[in-house]
């Protein structure tokens, strides 16, 4: 095929940044990061990569180097299938982290997600991010290449948040544990950035997303999960004497009675407590059935994480508690390959599954038990509700309340003529309503219609530039930062002068452009190569060393969901804030000054915008100025948008800065530099590896960093692994 005909195809990037992920043999329920959401990217790419309409897939994941996981982990790349590769990026430290403490390493996946992009020659046509941080990923992935952003949210942080809440959970102690509050904010801000959000069932539309700010149901769509039936299919004969059923039979007194199976992670959500006590307070159900609980893979309780190892202590303890010794099976391990055939070793025997999670976004589970003629018992929530109106093949549980959990799984059990009707009606219901191929066409045919309406891509257009011919550039804010000495400034300017012939010289600064431009007059500066103004909103180019030319792609590159006008008459509303003089606004930023202590927090003024369907970021410098910019925008989103079209890579740019509004820009895989007359704001990044604070003010403290990092000869990289 040629490379003509491969362009005409769709080149998609999903993006599921925690979780152990490998083409085979998947370790689902290993941890509370490597569950449903792991299948069903994997079988997503499987089935866009053999769809005719893509020409190629890429499965964005973190790299993980760490003896306690399989060094399958540590592979760069991995193909899944003709068409479709696992891309492994380096983000943070090496070894395993949970998905709750990577959120400060994740402007390194973006930056070498960039890097990817730039090697494989191609812009994807569509991202799609998969949880909460894949999704803050992807809006600013996606933003800095221009491209539409699809986002699966999978499982929510304001539901999980209320469940623990009305559990009796302190907040405080949900904080500590989730990092609750940073994930809501990644979904507040991927719900503000997307084009599409794909959610499983309707429920999660009108009742789990209506709690968020940016809540746009328009942007919505419901696609059911699709399930590969090639591996879910009724019993065959063969599923007796396997290895898994001889494993479950060695804990069981009456191996040959019916079971009832429950398959999750060792999750809290999952609700397993509540299954034990509903069999072990039940004379009537132990004899009806076995029970056999498959909750991941473990070999030392006591070496898992803290939600998994509570969750196993606790099932033990009841099962001791309750006697239910041989009544119970429990496995330690099982393979990817053990799923399907323990689906149909409980529909030989006429047994149940059973989803008690106190909350059920998704419910892949259910459609698997269904293909495999397992009737199914499940919470009233989200995926089960939709999933049993299709397939008819069960009973709805509360969740709560363990006398209905008891009976619903006894009428299940007892009655074989309505339990062969579940398990007939479960077979065709799945493969009509959820096979991957369905699935697949109806995410393309969104993706086609949004695709007509195509939006502008960072392409570069020719500027006469001395940009081609260098190899590396330096970004330094004015205010604290260039300006304070001249005396060091002037030593700066001849250091570039005599030895930055390859180096690019950039400024990166909240000032406006007239006020930049007046700044470089009086100091005697040369015109800068690149110049970011207004906090990273218009992007300027030195022409013939003298005029000014913007970068006009950028301008529309930022144009996104900015509704200036409406801003500023919600802003009117905001007590203690005061539009800055007009040469501190620009087209696309709005500036105020604000009175600490009277003027709300930036969380409560997103709310405020949000609950209008309106979207800026909110930038605070020195606790005195707030600036409203289009979502696209920021200094440091501005730096790799430049980095990306110019083919710089991001350890080759040297960047300054001296206030809150520079932090973004120094964070990722750029060399920053903090000079010793920086304010307060920034020294929360203290101990980042590519972060330096010098000790030198002004722009000595920029010389300083130039020498650190040996930036004007070989570049020295500081060691990025940190534990």
């Amino acid at each position: 095929m040629s490379d003509k005909q491969d362009n005409d195809k769709l080149y998609i990037v999903l993006i599921s940044v925690h979780g152990l992920l490998r083409a085979e043999n998947l370790e689902l329920g290993r941890d509370a990061d490597t569950g449903g959401q792991i299948l069903y990217v994997l079988e997503l790419a499987r089935a866009l990569a053999a769809h005719p309409d893509v020409a190629r897939v890429d499965l964005l994941t973190r790299r993980v180097i760490d003896a306690k996981v399989d060094k399958s982990y540590a592979q760069p790349e991995e193909k899944i299938c003709d068409g479709a590769n696992i891309i492994r990026l380096d983000c943070g430290p090496r070894r395993y982290l949970r998905k709750e403490v990577l959120w400060p390493h994740l402007a390194g996946f973006i930056d070498r997600a960039l890097l990817h992009v730039r090697n494989v020659g191609r812009v994807p046509d569509i991202v799609h991010s998969h949880y909460a941080d894949a999704g803050l990923v992807g809006a600013r992935f996606a933003g800095l290449l221009g491209v539409p952003l699809i986002h699966t949210g999978h499982s929510l942080g304001r539901e999980k948040q209320g469940r623990l809440l009305a559990k009796g959970m302190k907040s405080a102690s949900i904080e500590e544990q989730y990092n609750i509050s940073a994930r809501i904010e990644a979904e507040e801000i991927v719900l503000g950035t997307a084009n599409i959000v794909v959610a499983s069932t309707k429920q999660e539309v009108n009742e789990q997303y209506a709690e968020y700010d940016n809540y746009q149901p328009s942007r919505m769509v419901v696609i059911p999960p699709g399930v590969n039936l090639t591996r879910f299919h009724p019993p065959d004969g063969n599923e007796t004497g396997s290895d898994i059923d001889q494993t479950i039979s060695r804990f069981l007194y009456e191996a040959h009675k019916p079971f009832i199976l429950a398959l999750s992670r060792a999750d809290e959500r999952k609700n397993i407590a509540s299954l034990v006590h509903a069999y072990g307070q039940s004379t009537q159900l132990q004899a009806l059935a076995n029970l056999v609980i498959v909750a991941g893979n473990r070999d030392d309780i006591h070496e898992m994480d803290k939600g998994a190892r509570q969750v196993l202590t606790e099932l033990l303890l009841l099962i001791d508690k309750y006697d239910l010794y041989g009544k119970v099976a429990y496995p330690k391990h099982h393979q990817s390959d053990d799923i399907p055939v323990l689906y149909r070793l409980a529909a030989q025997g006429k047994g149940v599954f059973i989803n008690p999670a106190l909350t059920e976004p998704f419910g892949l589970t259910l459609i698997e038990a269904a293909a495999s003629g397992l009737p199914v018992v499940a919470t009233n929530d989200g995926g089960p509700k939709d999933i049993m109106s299709y397939c008819k093949n069960g009973l709805l549980i509360d969740p709560l309340k363990i006398a209905d959990i008891k009976r619903k799984l006894i009428t299940a059990l007892e009655d074989e003529a309505r339990w062969q009707a579940w398990s007939s009606n479960g077979i065709e219901g799945a493969n009509r309503h959820f096979s991957w191929p369905g699935h697949v066409q109806t995410y393309l045919d969104h993706i086609h219609k949004l695709l007509k309406q195509k939006q502008h891509t960072p392409d570069a257009y020719p500027i006469k530039s001395r940009l081609p011919t260098v190899d590396r550039l330096a970004f330094t804010a004015i205010d604290n930062a260039l300006s304070g000495n001249e005396e060091s400034i002037r030593d700066l300017i001849a250091l570039l002068k005599k030895r930055g012939r390859h180096i690019g010289f950039g400024i990166a600064t909240g000032r406006g452009l007239a006020s930049t431009t007046r700044f470089l007059k009086r100091m005697h500066l040369p015109t800068p190569d690149i110049l970011i103004s207004s906090v990273g909103t218009a992007i300027h180019y030195s022409h013939r060393g003298q005029q000014l030319l913007e970068d006009i792609n950028w301008s529309r590159h930022i144009d996104y969901r900015w509704e200036p006008k409406a801003l500023l008459k919600v802003m009117r509303r905001v007590p203690g804030a005061t539009l800055r003089p007009n040469t501190e606004q620009s087209q696309f930023k709005i500036s105020y000054k604000i009175e600490p202590g009277v003027t709300p927090t930036a969380r409560e003024i997103k709310r405020l915008l949000r609950t209008q369907d309106l979207h800026a970021k909110i930038v605070i410098t020195e606790t005195k100025y707030l600036d409203l910019l289009p979502i696209r925008a920021s200094k440091g989103l501005a730096i790799r948008y430049l980095a990306f079209k110019w083919g710089i890579p991001l350890d080759k740019i040297l960047v300054v800065g001296d206030s809150g509004n520079d932090e973004e820009m120094l964070l990722g895989d750029t060399l920053a530099v903090v000079v010793g007359s920086h304010s307060a704001e920034l020294d929360k990044l203290r101990g980042k590896p590519r972060v330096y604070f010098a000790h030198g003010s002004f722009a000595q403290g920029i010389i300083e960093g130039i020498e650190y990092y040996d930036f004007l000869d070989e570049i020295v990289i500081p060691n990025d692994e940190h534990t």
